[in-house]
């Protein structure tokens, strides 16, 4: 089966005008003045709403000495 009416090139790129994809929106934290991604817990300092979410330090922590075992085990 053949197209009967084929769509020109204006307008298959009217069509496709809205398909661009739209950036992360990002705003400043409150208390520790980093880009932290809307509505959620900010990464630099783990507060959400002026209120503590995540214990960041505890997690960089933890990475550090997974890390350090993972070196030993492996040397």
């Amino acid at each position: 089966m053949v197209v009967r009416m084929r769509a020109t090139r204006s307008h298959r790129g009217n069509r496709r005008s809205h398909f661009a994809l739209n950036g992360p929106r990002f705003s400043l934290c409150k208390d520790c003045g980093a880009m932290a991604l809307r509505h959620r817990v900010c990464t630099t300092c783990g507060k959400y709403r002026g209120r503590q979410v995540l214990n960041v330090h505890a997690k960089i922590e933890k990475k550090a000495k997974k890390a350090k075992a993972r070196e030993k085990q492996g040397a």
